[in-house]
């Protein structure tokens, strides 16, 4: 079932989808690498990120790879517990970017969109998840970009538990060769 709703979705997107060339359309695409941890309202939980993000259509829309690479845990020094929020696992997200007060050398953006995580666990009970960053793009050159995003998923109550999974990330842009970045012919 799940396959088959999946392949309905990108056969609507590759008919939905105008007329470009490949050269068009990845003119502009980038990869991101960096690191990231995970936080919670109650403070740092102890997690590591390793992020690659793929940015793309001047940096409008984004796909995401992230390892939570450690356990997420906190001590609670009311009641003087650890409580153990969420094992190692994998999440993905796709976003749409807004970009708010660019400027020449930088600009701060919002973005919304769904996730996916490969694991139900105390931070959220359900797979599927809403997408929310804001951050700030920082373009030292026209060759390279410095991305610091605060990001959390969450299923907006529907199933509970749902805290919802905090994290921040810092990444540097990486332009291949083959995608013929357009900043590299500036």
């Amino acid at each position: 079932m799940r396959s088959g709703c999946a392949l309905l979705a990108a056969a609507t997107l590759a008919l939905a989808a105008p007329n470009v060339r490949a050269e068009d359309f990845c003119s502009t695409c980038e990869v991101q690498l960096g690191l990231g941890g995970t936080y919670h309202w109650v403070g740092w939980s102890h997690g590591i990120v390793a992020p690659i993000i793929f940015t793309f259509d001047h940096d409008r829309w984004e796909f995401g790879a992230f390892r939570f690479t450690k356990g997420q845990d906190f001590y609670d020094s009311t009641f003087g517990v650890d409580i153990h929020f969420a094992d190692p696992y994998w999440g993905f997200s796709f976003a749409r970017r807004l970009e708010l007060f660019p400027q020449k050398h930088w600009a701060f953006f919002a973005a919304v969109g769904a996730s996916y995580k490969t694991e139900q666990d105390r931070l959220s009970s359900s797979w599927w998840n809403f997408n929310e960053e804001v951050g700030l793009r920082i373009k030292p050159t026209h060759n390279w970009t410095i991305e610091l995003v605060g990001r959390h998923w969450s299923n907006a109550g529907i199933k509970l538990p749902n805290h919802g999974q905090d994290f921040a990330t810092l990444t540097f842009s990486v332009y291949p060769g083959l995608f013929g970045h357009a900043a590299t012919s500036n």
